[in-house]
């Protein structure tokens, strides 16, 4: 999944738990979290951002490149129709409520591109990724 910066990083380094989707998605899994070439200059100077530790001198606040695993392990919608949740402070009215837990930083970013939404990583991609947390564990 791509997200723009410092979103990528708060979800890297700063316990997001919530990214905020403008589709539900129906897969459940691991994920690799790819921060885009995009970046959301307003959200560098959010208060969240802030707490969640944001430097852009860190080597996850790279843009396109593969920085994180993640576990997708549901999504709420009741936002989306109007309701309430309990997503916590990185949820946003409006959007689908993709709930990350098992987050694992990479010990460096791996330079790679990435689509909008959900995408499938080349097998090359996720061996990269595998053998960099086994030689770092």
């Amino acid at each position: 999944m791509s997200v723009q910066q410092p979103w990528a990083f708060a979800i890297a380094r700063g316990g997001k738990s919530v990214s905020n989707q403008s589709l539900p998605a129906a897969y459940r899994g691991p994920l690799l979290v790819h921060a885009s070439l995009r970046v959301d200059l307003k959200a560098c100077d959010s208060p969240l951002v802030r707490a969640a530790g944001w430097d852009p001198r860190d080597p996850l606040a790279t843009i396109g490149a593969i920085i994180a695993v993640a576990e997708l392990d549901g999504v709420c919608s009741a936002a989306v129709q109007g309701g309430s949740c309990d997503c916590g402070p990185w949820s946003e009215r409006g959007f689908h409520h993709w709930r990350l837990a098992a987050v694992r930083p990479l010990p460096r970013p791996i330079v790679a591109l990435g689509r909008l939404g959900l995408w499938e990583p080349k097998a090359t991609l996720v061996n990269e990724v595998t053998t960099m947390f086994a030689l770092n564990p």
